[in-house]
């Protein structure tokens, strides 16, 4: 059977019954549950079957050609809108698998009509394939937003006193954090106008030739912009660690603790440090 007769056999077998809509929009809705309406979920699969039926029409069964664009444009929409809200990628597939149980062979007679059956559940998996990379690409698109999301709020630039900024940091300082603590110090300090800056390292767990190199380029950066900057929360393991490796951090002022930190500060300032504060 000619692969034109086949999807010519597959649009007739798809309308002989207006009932085939439903059931496809039946059977997802059984395997979805009540995590989206009927309303939507008869929504996206009308347009989507139109779709399908066009392309079988005009493009045969070749899903990667032109007349597929809107199937394959409507699936990428149907996956991103699945993986925003949580679907698994076997909830995203079954909108497509589905399709295959409203024509089962049980309920078609001729050789001809199983062929052109056969057809179908073949276009059908690679639309499903495409369906999951699509998810998949979404999905990596949520993971990589949110990351940034976190790493932003997990360097929080502060203001400790009057010109004089600070960048508590906790956790694991990698090449990519160390990126965003230079880049949201840096516009901290141009933004507030301050002139001194303590990166407090007291929550940072471990601290290699990696990460101390990460600090002193921050450091310079910040001189570059005209402000000081001093390296608190020195504990003695991180300085036994930095001695044993040989990282010197040459003319950088560093302190065991923020409170030490500020308090140098403000003496370089020539303010007055808070009454019963940093000592």
């Amino acid at each position: 059977m000619a692969v034109e007769q086949a999807s010519e056999r597959l649009v007739e077998l798809l309308t002989r019954d207006d009932a085939v809509q439903d059931q496809w929009v039946n059977a997802v809705a059984a395997a979805l549950g009540a995590r989206i309406s009927r309303a939507e979920l008869e929504r996206e699969l009308s347009d989507l079957y139109q779709a399908l039926l066009q392309a079988l029409d005009k493009g045969g069964l070749d899903w990667q050609g032109e007349a597929y664009s809107e199937v394959r444009a409507l699936l990428v929409e149907l996956s991103r809108s699945r993986a925003r809200y949580g679907f698994t990628p076997t909830e995203t597939a079954v909108s497509v698998f589905a399709c295959k149980d409203v024509l089962e062979p049980t309920s078609i007679s001729t050789p001809e009509d199983i062929t052109a059956y056969l057809q179908l559940t073949r276009l059908l998996d690679a639309l499903g394939l495409f369906t999951i990379e699509a998810y998949a690409r979404t999905r990596e698109e949520i993971i990589s937003a949110q990351a940034e999301q976190l790493l932003e709020l997990s360097t929080p630039v502060v203001k400790l006193w009057e010109d004089v900024v600070a960048v508590p940091l906790v956790g694991t300082l990698d090449s990519a954090r160390t990126q965003v603590v230079m880049e949201k110090l840096l516009q901290s300090l141009v933004d507030s106008g301050s002139e001194h800056a303590i990166i407090d390292i007291t929550g940072v767990p471990a601290v290699d030739t990696e990460v101390a190199q990460h600090l002193l380029k921050t450091v310079v950066a910040a001189r570059l912009m005209g402000a000081e900057c001093t390296i608190s929360g020195i504990r003695p393991q991180i300085a036994q660690t930095l001695v044993a490796l040989g990282v010197q951090f040459g003319d950088i002022v560093t302190k065991a603790t923020l409170a030490d930190a500020l308090r140098h500060v403000l003496q370089l300032s020539g303010a007055q440090a808070p009454a019963g504060g940093a000592r």
